[in-house]
């Protein structure tokens, strides 16, 4: 079982973070950042800190991840911090891992949140027994033009500031994967949101129950064979979920890491899968179709597979804890979070 960390209260302290791309101390982008740091402030009621070096830019921040992981550790180790969000993801989180102290990061539990290469962020905190939370980040969903999205809103609210399970996460009513360019020019303009579709039930009968366990399955591939690729224990009745990046991975990608999975054993362990939104649906029906192969291949074809959540890189999004018990209801269609993702 993985340590769930307090939940957060009005009023409480949250440090920002920059564990990959540093794009958020980039002059030109330090309005987005200031804004996404308002909505902490006005919608939740929090008190907002950027450790010392996710601003320091793109280029500091590339040249020195042993800068990146000090501000990890050190709000690790600050009592007066609450809970620590990315600014935004990136590709070379993983050259944190040299310079993390696992035991800090398991003798001072707190909410951690981000996505996409924050994954690699989420395998640390996996491997230090702390359960975090795949969801959003501070220069996208927190800094979307005009306002934030009411079902983000609604998703934070319910996971990290509630001791009551989750519950049923019901598909958003619109989406957006638009990509609008971030410049000041365009920042009281809202992308245009599309009517979303339910959740797509690729295979499977009855209700699968397990602790949710995944991430960007991009990013995951930069964690195998090291010291965060989790034990066999948490892949065993897991629920395991996956979503691609903005790089839009081909369909035969996504083929030859699943088959990775399966030749590793885990989809023969797991009780099932959900898999997010790809950004812009692009490649939709040809992910199904591979997903539907290697399981196929593997004599997988009982396994629940749940397509089109709203998480990953599609806006809004839910969150999911990792470690928590959730449920795909096939005969339903539907997808729910058993318990609460904090205490």
């Amino acid at each position: 079982m993985l340590i769930k960390p307090e939940k957060l209260n009005p009023g409480d302290r949250v440090a920002t973070i920059s564990p990959s791309w540093g794009g958020a101390g980039a002059p030109e982008l330090r309005w987005r950042y200031e804004q996404g740091i308002d909505r902490l402030k006005t919608v939740f009621g929090l008190q907002v800190v950027a450790m010392p070096n996710s601003l320091k830019g793109p280029d500091y921040l590339y040249r020195h991840p042993e800068a990146r992981a000090k501000d990890l550790m050190d709000a690790f180790q600050d009592p007066s911090i609450k809970a620590v969000i990315a600014n935004i993801g990136g590709d070379d989180s993983i050259r944190l891992l040299p310079y993390i102290d696992f035991q800090v990061i398991r003798d001072n539990p707190k909410i951690v949140m981000g996505y996409s290469d924050v994954t690699i962020v989420h395998l640390l905190c996996h491997k230090a027994g702390l359960s975090s939370f795949y969801g959003p980040a501070i220069l996208t969903d927190f800094a979307e033009n005009i306002e934030m999205d009411s079902y983000t809103i609604e998703m934070i609210k319910r996971t990290l500031f509630n001791t009551e399970p989750i519950g049923e996460i019901e598909p958003a009513r619109k989406w957006t994967s638009e990509r609008l360019e971030w410049v000041e020019e365009n920042k009281h303009k809202q992308r245009p949101l599309r009517n979303n579709s339910s959740y797509e039930l690729l295979q499977g009968e009855g209700r699968a129950q397990g602790r949710l366990i995944g991430g960007c399955i991009d990013v995951l591939e930069f964690a195998k064979q090291t010291v965060l690729w989790p034990e066999e224990e948490h892949w065993e009745g897991g629920i395991l979920f996956f979503e691609t990046s903005e790089e839009k991975p081909e369909p035969d990608f996504i083929k030859y890491w699943l088959r990775n999975y399966a030749a590793q054993g885990i989809l023969s362990k797991i009780n099932g899968m959900v898999f997010g939104k790809p950004m812009d649906e692009t490649h939709y029906d040809e992910y199904k179709s591979v997903i539907s192969q290697v399981l196929e291949e593997y004599g997988e074809t009982d396994l629940p597979v749940l397509l089109n959540l709203n998480f990953g890189h599609t806006e809004p999004k839910f969150i999911l804890p990792y470690g928590a018990k959730a449920e795909i209801d096939c005969d339903h269609t539907t997808f729910s979070i058993l318990e609460s993702g904090v205490k």
